[in-house]
């Protein structure tokens, strides 16, 4: 019978009540968050990166048609 009551005494709350799972569930969705945040910096870093890479290609691309007058 001793692992279904609580170990407190019969006034004390438990330790899971509602405020520790709102407090754990509150860190989880930040950590959450911060997951999504950091996978979209990602990707707007490696749509910037190809977009630069793009841009000198584009601009070596000119620079040898306008020379050789194509």
């Amino acid at each position: 019978m001793t692992l279904l009551t609580h170990s407190n005494g019969p006034f004390e709350s438990a330790t899971y009540s509602s405020g520790a799972r709102s407090t754990a569930g509150t860190s989880a969705a930040e950590a959450h968050l911060t997951m999504i945040k950091r996978f979209c910096i990602g990707a707007l870093a490696t749509l910037a990166i190809g977009g630069a890479a793009s841009a000198v290609v584009a601009l070596r691309a000119a620079l040898y048609f306008s020379r050789h007058h194509f």
